[in-house]
C-alpha cells in the first residue's frame, strides 16, 4: 500500500526514529503502525532514537593496522564502563575492519554503506548494539592512514584507548622507533608536525603578542626582535612534534630520533577521547536536594 507522510509522522512520533526508517518500517509492514513499531524495536531503532539527545563523551580510540593500511576511529558511549564491555571493543573492532575494507571518505558514507549480505548498514549496526548494551553509541570520527613496503606505522594507545595515535615514518621500517615517536605524541599532544604545518596568520599573531610582552617588561626595541624569534622557538617546541624534545631522551629533538634511523617523521594522528565535546557536569548535591524538595 501508498505509505503516506501522515503515517510517517504518526510513526516518528511514537518511536522518535528517523523518517527514512520509519517510511521503510512501515513498507516493510504494509504500513500496519504497530508492526512498524515493533520492526523499529527489533532493529533497535527506536531505543537508539531515544537517546540521540543524551551526551556520549566517553568511549575508546581505536586503532587497527592491516599490512600497508591503518585506521584510527573515535567510538563514543556514555559511561566509562561500558568501553570495558566485550560487546563494545568487537563493535569498534568491525567498524575498524569495515573502514579499512570499504574506505569510506566520511563519517555520513561509512553509515550509510552495507556492512555484511543481508544489506544491513553500518547505522542499523550500530544501532542494534545500542538496544543491546543499552547506551547511546557514535561513531564520531576516523582517519584512514597509508604507508608504503619502506615505511613504518607506528601505532600506540594509552590508558585503554583513552588516546590513540599512528605516525608513519618514511624510510624505515623500524616499527619501535614508529612507535615510541607515537607514544611521545600521545604523551606530549603536539598540534602540528612541523613548523611549516603553522600557519603564517597564527605565527604571525604569536609574533605580535610576543613583541607586546617584550615591551611591556620594559625591554629596548633594539632587541626586542632578537627576543621575539628567540622565544617564537619556543613556541614551535611546544606545538610542533618534530621540535620537541624526545620524552624518552630530552637531549635530542624528536627529528633527530628519526634521523638517527636515516627516517623523517611523514605524518601523525591523534585523538583524545571527548575532545571538544562539552560534557554534562551533574551535581548530585543539587539532584539529591531535589529529590527531597519533591516529597
Amino acid at each position: 500500500m501508498a505509505i503516506s507522510a501522515q503515517m510517517v509522522k504518526e510513526l516518528r512520533e511514537k518511536t522518535g526514529a528517523g523518517m527514512m526508517d520509519c517510511k521503510k518500517a512501515l513498507q516493510e509492514t504494509d504500513g500496519n503502525i504497530e508492526q512498524a513499531v515493533d520492526y523499529l524495536r527489533e532493529k533497535g531503532i527506536s531505543k537508539a532514537a531515544k537517546k540521540a539527545d543524551r551526551i556520549a563523551a566517553e568511549g575508546t580510540a581505536f586503532v587497527e593496522v592491516s599490512g600497508n593500511e591503518a585506521v584510527l576511529l573515535e567510538l563514543n558511549c556514555e559511561t566509562d564502563f561500558v568501553t570495558k564491555n566485550d560487546q563494545f571493543k568487537t563493535l569498534a573492532q568491525e567498524l575498524a575492519n569495515h573502514i579499512l575494507s570499504q574506505k569510506p571518505a566520511t563519517v555520513e558514507e561509512a553509515l550509510q554503506q552495507p556492512l555484511n549480505g543481508d544489506g544491513e548498514t553500518l547505522e542499523a549496526f550500530i544501532n542494534a548494539n545500542i538496544a543491546k548494551i543499552g547506551e547511546k553509541l557514535s561513531l564520531r570520527r576516523f582517519e584512514l592512514i597509508s604507508k608504503t613496503d619502506n615505511d613504518a606505522f607506528g601505532a600506540y594507545t594509552h590508558m585503554g584507548g583513552n588516546i590513540g595515535v599512528v605516525t608513519v615514518l618514511e624510510g624505515t621500517t623500524d616499527e619501535q622507533v614508529a612507535k615510541d615517536i607515537a607514544m611521545h605524541a600521545a604523551a606530549v599532544n603536539p598540534k602540528y608536525l612541523s613548523r611549516d604545518a603553522v600557519s603564517a596568520e597564527d605565527v604571525e599573531k604569536e609574533r605580535e603578542v610576543l613583541k607586546t610582552q617584550a615591551l611591556n617588561e620594559g625591554k629596548p626595541e633594539h632587541i626586542v626582535e632578537k627576543m621575539v624569534e628567540g622565544r617564537l622557538n619556543k613556541f614551535f617546541e611546544e606545538i610542533c612534534l618534530l621540535e620537541q624534545s624526545f620524552v624518552k631522551d630530552p637531549d635530542q629533538k624528536v627529528k633527530q630520533i628519526a634521523k638517527n634511523h636515516n627516517a623523517t617523521v611523514a605524518s601523525f594522528v591523534r585523538y583524545e577521547v571527548g575532545e571538544g565535546i562539552e560534557k554534562r557536569e551533574d551535581n548530585f548535591a543539587e539532584e539529591v536536594m531535589s529529590q527531597v524538595n519533591k516529597k
